[in-house]
C-alpha cells in the first residue's frame, strides 16, 4: 500500500491551508497560545452526568452476576447443584455436563485474547502500520477460510455467514480503497501520540486486567449454561442474553480507556507536550477519576448505541460511493444514510473527548461536537477518514482467531457443543483486542477534535502533517461542492424537461 508523499509547501500554501477549516470566535474554544483555557474544565466543579445509566449499568451487573454464578456453581463438581434443574424440565433436555468442562476452554480463549491485545499494545511504535495492513487485508482470506471449513463439515449457515462476511468485507475494502493511504497516514500520527504517553499504555493493560477479571466470572456462568441439560434452544437464548451483558461491559470499559487517553491526548496537543509548565497536575490521575465518577453514567450510556450506529454508518458509507447512477436505489439508500445521519449528530465516538474535556452529558457531547465538525468542514475530512473501520478490522481478526482456538479445542471432547464455544468465545476476543485498539482510536478522535477547534495545535505538534491534513479537507471540500453542482444541474435538467 503506496503511502501519502509528503505534499509541496510554500508560505502561500501553508497560508492558505490554515485558512481551510474556518475558526472565528464563536467556533473556536481554545487557542494555541491559551493551554488554560480548558483548566477549568479539569477543575474539581463537575456534575454527575447521565446517572440514570449508571444505575441500570450497576444493577445490572449485579443482577447478571448472580445469575452467572448460580449457574456456574450448579454445575461445578456435582449435577444440578442448587436444584435448578426441576424449573426447567419443560424444556428439551441434553445430558447435562460439569461447568469445569468448558470452563478452562473459556479460560484459553481469553488467555489468547489478551496476549493478541498485549502483542498489539507491545507492537505499536515499530509495527503498526504493517499490523494495521494485515488487519485490513487479512480479514476478507480469513473470514473465506472459515467458510470453506464450515461447508467442509456442513455447517451451512455459518458457512454462509462467513462467505457472506467475507463478500462485504472485500466489497468495503474496494469501495475505500483511495481512503486507504491518508487513513493510515492519520493512523502512524496517533500510533506516535500514544507511544510518547507511557501511561495511557500502563492504563490500558491495567483496564485489560480488570475485563479479564470479569471475564472469570462471566465464562463459569457461561460454562455453567452451555453444561445444562437445557435444551439448545433453552441455552441460547441464556448465552445471547449474557453475551449482550458482556458486550455492553466491554464497551463499557473500552469507552473509559477511550476518555482517559482522549482527556490526555487534548491536554498534550493543547499545551504543546506532556513536560510543558502550563500542563495540570497528574494530568493522568485527573481523567481517570473523572472517567469512573462523573462522565462514569455518560460512558454507560453511549456505549449501547455508539458501535453499532459507527458500523452501521461505514457499511452505508462505503455502499453508498459505489452505486452510480442508479437513481431509484441511490434515493432508498439515502434515506437510510440521512437517517443515520441523524442519529450520529446524537451518538458518536467524538462525544468522548468533549466528555473527558469538559465534562458534558453523553448526548450533549456528541451533539457539540457533530455541530462543530459540519461548521467547520472538518466533517467532510472525518468521513473520508477510515481508520475506526481499519481498528475494527483488527478486533474482530483478533476476536476470530481467539473463536478459532477455542472451537479446535472444543471439538476433541465435545464436538456438539463446538458452535456455542465459539461465538462466545469470538466475542470474548474481540473485546480484549478492542481494549488494545481504543487507545489509537481515542488519540485520533482527539486529533480531529483539535484540528476542529483550532488547526493550529496540530501546526505546532507536527506541520507537515497539519499540510497534509488541510490539503485533503481542500480536495473534499472541492469535491463536495462538485457533487452538489451536479445534483442542481440534474434538477434543472428534470423541471426543464416537465415543463416541455
Amino acid at each position: 500500500m503506496n503511502q501519502i508523499q509528503s505534499l509541496p509547501s510554500s508560505p502561500e500554501h501553508d497560508s492558505a491551508s490554515m485558512t481551510t477549516a474556518p475558526q472565528s470566535a464563536g467556533q473556536s474554544h481554545i487557542s494555541a497560545d491559551s493551554g488554560n483555557s480548558v483548566e477549568p474544565a479539569f477543575g474539581d466543579s463537575r456534575h454527575w452526568q447521565d446517572v440514570f445509566w449508571l444505575g441500570i449499568f450497576l444493577l445490572h451487573l449485579i443482577l447478571v452476576g448472580l445469575a452467572l454464578g448460580v449457574l456456574g456453581l450448579n454445575r461445578f463438581r456435582k449435577k444440578d447443584r442448587l436444584n435448578i434443574d426441576q424449573y426447567t424440565n419443560r424444556f428439551i433436555g441434553n445430558q447435562a455436563d460439569l461447568t469445569e468442562d468448558y470452563w478452562p476452554l473459556y479460560a484459553i480463549a481469553a488467555g489468547v485474547g489478551t496476549v493478541l491485545g498485549w502483542a498489539w499494545l507491545l507492537l505499536l511504535g515499530s509495527r503498526a502500520n504493517q499490523m494495521m495492513k494485515i488487519s485490513a487485508h487479512i480479514l476478507t482470506t480469513y473470514l473465506a477460510v472459515l467458510s470453506v471449513l464450515c461447508f467442509w463439515d456442513k455447517l451451512v449457515f455459518w458457512g454462509v455467514a462467513f462467505a457472506i462476511g467475507s463478500g462485504l468485507q472485500f466489497l468495503y475494502i474496494i469501495s475505500v480503497i483511495d481512503r486507504l493511504p491518508f487513513t493510515m497516514l492519520v493512523l502512524q500520527r496517533a500510533v506516535m501520540m500514544v507511544w510518547k504517553l507511557p501511561d495511557v499504555m500502563r492504563i490500558a493493560c491495567v483496564f485489560m486486567v480488570i475485563m479479564c477479571l470479569w471475564l472469570a466470572l462471566w465464562s463459569f456462568g457461561a460454562a455453567g449454561v452451555v453444561a445444562s441439560s437445557i435444551g439448545d434452544g433453552g441455552r441460547w437464548w441464556l448465552l445471547v442474553v449474557f453475551s449482550v451483558s458482556l458486550f455492553w461491559t466491554g464497551a463499557v470499559l473500552c469507552n473509559t480507556v477511550h476518555v482517559i487517553v482522549s482527556g490526555m491526548v487534548f491536554l498534550v496537543l493543547i499545551h504543546g507536550g506532556r513536560e510543558a509548565e502550563s500542563m495540570p497536575r497528574d494530568p493522568l490521575l485527573q481523567s481517570l477519576r473523572y472517567a469512573v465518577t462523573t462522565s462514569f453514567g455518560s460512558i454507560c450510556y453511549g456505549s449501547l448505541f455508539t458501535a453499532a450506529i459507527r458500523t452501521l454508518r461505514w457499511e452505508i458509507r462505503g455502499f453508498r460511493s459505489k452505486i452510480g447512477n442508479n437513481e431509484c436505489l441511490l434515493c432508498c439508500v439515502d434515506f437510510v444514510f440521512h437517517l443515520v445521519e441523524t442519529l450520529v449528530r446524537f451518538f458518536n465516538k467524538y462525544a468522548y473527548v468533549q466528555i473527558a474535556v469538559y465534562g458534558k452529558s453523553f448526548n450533549h457531547s456528541a451533539r457539540d461536537a457533530w455541530e462543530l465538525f459540519q461548521s467547520t468542514g472538518v466533517e467532510a475530512l472525518i468521513g473520508y477518514d477510515c481508520s475506526g473501520a481499519v481498528l475494527l478490522m483488527g478486533t474482530l481478526l483478533g476476536g476470530l482467531i481467539t473463536g478459532t482456538c477455542a472451537v479446535i479445542l472444543t471439538r476433541i471432547k465435545h464436538s456438539d457443543r463446538v458452535i456455542m464455544m465459539g461465538s462466545t468465545s469470538l466475542l470474548m476476543g474481540m473485546i480484549l483486542v478492542g481494549l488494545a485498539m481504543v487507545v489509537v482510536e481515542s488519540a485520533v478522535t482527539s486529533i480531529y477534535i483539535c484540528y476542529a477547534e483550532d488547526p493550529l495545535l496540530i501546526h505546532r505538534w507536527d506541520p507537515d502533517f497539519f499540510n497534509q491534513m488541510s490539503e485533503t479537507l481542500h480536495e473534499r471540500l472541492q469535491h463536495r461542492s462538485s457533487q452538489g453542482t451536479q445534483v442542481l444541474n440534474r434538477n434543472d435538467h428534470i423541471q426543464e424537461t416537465v415543463s416541455i
